[in-house]
């Protein structure tokens, strides 16, 4: 993981100076923009690749987290800002592409007036739920869900997100009414999961990982079409009959 983040430092590295040469860029710290609070699978990227794209360049890259409205706050930022590579955005296919097909307040075209650099990664995205859910996996879930329409809950990082398209992809496959309850980041949601303030939760792999291993959280299943090699024992929702197995190879940049 850490090899392919780096990997991918050195690409963000050589595609920017190559724009900039004329300039001398870098001259000054850069500031690499997280458009969700920290903690989340997103900001855990950005914080890895920073220090060695720093080292590369011989500049400070500094986090700046702008969680909120589905990573489209900083987004803007980004847009906004001076084209003169000292604002970079650590993007997800949410406000970079989804965000203004789902939400007509978002002003910007992200694949128009961002410029892409590198392509870092991708991880499937899970469904969890909080402890002492009494379903034990996703066919339980499905049918504790359609015995109590609208009363579960399920939590994602914004409307728009992956996580929500997932969340509402596995309502409308699984035919249910789950109430979506939208966060800014993986870490308030982890926090409410936890605490039982809602019921179940979409989240990246990575930020899910460390609740599952420690059975602080019931993991259903993950999106990709098969299981995860780094989670080998949580079942694809693909398993799962009632969520149609051929829709499901949803990642989560």
């Amino acid at each position: 993981m850490k090899t392919i983040l780096r990997a991918a430092a050195a690409a963000l590295c050589l595609a920017a100076s190559a724009g900039a040469v004329a300039s001398a860029w870098p001259a000054k710290p850069i500031t690499l923009v997280v458009g969700y609070t920290a903690g989340g699978s997103v900001d855990l990227v950005a914080r890895t690749i920073a220090p060695e794209l720093g080292k590369r360049l011989g500049q400070s890259v500094v986090i700046e987290n702008l969680g909120g409205a589905g990573g489209t706050i900083g987004a803007a930022k980004v847009v906004k800002a001076e084209a003169d590579g000292y604002t970079l955005l650590m993007g997800s296919g949410s406000e970079v592409s989804i965000a203004r097909l789902t939400n007509p307040a978002v002003r910007y075209d992200g694949e128009k007036d961002l410029a892409p650099v590198t392509f870092v990664g991708t991880q499937p995205m899970v469904l969890v739920g909080k402890p002492g859910l009494p379903a034990k996996n996703a066919a339980e879930l499905i049918a504790l869900a359609r015995a109590q329409p609208g009363k579960l809950s399920y939590a994602s990082s914004g409307v728009g997100t992956p996580l929500n398209l997932a969340g509402e992809l596995i309502k409308q496959q699984g035919q249910v009414n789950i109430t979506h309850v939208p966060y800014k980041g993986a870490s308030a949601m982890a926090t409410d999961l936890l605490g039982g303030q809602i019921d179940l939760a979409v989240m990246v792999l990575s930020s899910a990982l460390p609740h599952i291993q420690a059975g602080r959280v019931q993991a259903y299943g993950v999106t990709n079409a098969r299981r995860s090699p780094v989670a080998p024992n949580v079942p694809a929702l693909a398993e799962t009959p009632a969520l149609k197995a051929s829709t499901w190879a949803c990642g989560s940049a």
